[in-house]
């Protein structure tokens, strides 16, 4: 029998879906990384365009990456954490595949994990870009929380949060696991994001090294809330989605099950029910919202 090929250290994830126009930028950016003990795993959610070609083109060139090609689209959040469920590393970090990271990005992350184990995820500075990779501005995200209390870094997520770029930070895939991972629904990094804050402290290293590509095909220019719903998740896209009531259950599921003392759950549990209370208008509207949509589909089946 042959030798077990060692797992590498770091694990890279990168969903695809159409993204024939950037997927090749995006993996080279992997290539010049400086650390290179890792794999690059992408998993094309049956894509329609040339991504299958070229990713296997670079697969075929390069044994550290593995391109895996879902049968049907099983939605955003299900190729996700299809990426995740194929991860060896020790340390892993989703990647968006129309994005590009600078060449120090994993050497200095892993430096970062390495040193700290209190230390859950490590992220890099971020740059906005736009389509053709012009530099649009320097984006502050404002989440270097390295409290002991996880009660306090959860309630500061929840302060100072905007583009969810931290789910794209180096993580302890082990400890990643226990979460819920990415959610099948529109803004399922949230509920994620804030749930990591529980399990660990978020680490900013001070270097522009992740540059997020904003473009008309980016899921965050989707207008329409049919088509968000079905990029997550293609059966629900005429559902009805109570996005304030959906996150909140998350919220206080992700807070029931962490491993962390009585007193925070009690903190955290009073702080988003307050949260509730202070934006009643916007729950209660969609409770009107929910009524009215059952209504319509008793009335017109």
């Amino acid at each position: 029998m042959g030798e077990a090929t060692p797992k590498p250290r770091v694990s890279v994830g990168m969903p695809l879906y159409n993204c024939e126009k950037y997927v090749a930028e995006a993996i080279e950016s992997h290539l010049r990384q400086t650390y290179t003990d890792f794999e690059l795993i992408i998993t094309d959610n049956a894509s329609t365009d040339r991504s299958e070609e070229i990713c296997r083109a670079y697969a075929a060139r390069d044994s550290r990456i593995k391109y895996h090609r879902n049968p049907e689209n099983i939605g955003a959040g299900g190729n996700f954490r299809r990426c995740f469920e194929l991860a060896q590393g020790e340390y892993f970090r989703w990647t968006p595949s129309d994005d590009v990271v600078g060449p120090e990005l994993l050497e200095l992350c892993v430096e970062v994990l390495d040193r700290d184990p209190s230390v859950l995820v490590a992220y890099p500075q971020t740059r906005l870009i736009d389509a053709d990779g012009r530099i649009i501005e320097d984006y502050d995200e404002n989440l270097h929380l390295v409290q002991e209390r996880p009660s306090t870094r959860f309630i500061e997520v929840m302060r100072r949060l905007r583009l969810c770029n931290l789910q794209y930070g180096l993580t302890r895939r082990e400890v990643f696991g226990r979460t819920g991972l990415m959610r099948n629904y529109a803004g399922g990094d949230i509920p994620l994001i804030l749930e990591l804050s529980l399990y660990g402290k978020f680490y900013e290293v001070p270097e522009h090294l992740f540059y997020r590509r904003m473009h008309e095909g980016a899921s965050s220019a989707m207008k329409d809330n049919k088509d968000v719903m079905a990029l997550y998740d293609p059966k629900k896209r005429d559902k009805f989605f109570a996005r304030n009531w959906v996150h909140f259950g998350a919220n206080l599921l992700s807070v029931s099950r962490a491993p962390i003392p009585f007193s925070d759950k009690l903190r955290l549990y009073g702080f988003l029910c307050r949260v509730v209370v202070w934006s009643r208008g916007e729950y209660f509207n969609e409770l009107a919202g929910a009524v009215r949509h059952t209504t319509r589909k008793i009335t017109h089946p």
